[in-house]
């Protein structure tokens, strides 16, 4: 399973992320600020206090957590059948 290992809030709404398997890098997570849960990354010292739960989780309080799934698809242009090739189905024609 991978999962990230490290994190750190950048400027910008940008976060940068390391995973387990050796991906790195920025994802901008702007596009988010202050619709539902994400207001309160209006206060910009609010988004900077990223970290990582214990089950790899990305979080920020107990009101805001991302997957870090489609965090790590976002970063690396996978799709979910290529990160969870088990979930592909063979559709018979």
């Amino acid at each position: 399973m991978i999962r990230p290992i490290e994190i750190k809030a950048l400027t910008k709404y940008r976060i940068w992320i390391k995973y387990s398997d050796g991906n790195q890098g920025e994802v901008d997570l702007s596009e988010f600020v202050g619709r539902g849960v994400f207001k309160l990354w209006e206060d910009y010292s609010f988004f900077q206090k990223v970290s990582l739960g214990s089950s790899g989780e990305i979080i920020w309080n107990d009101q805001i957590d991302l997957c870090p799934d489609s965090i790590y698809m976002k970063l690396t242009g996978k799709t979910v059948v290529q990160l969870f090739p088990q979930l592909s189905v063979e559709v018979d024609a």
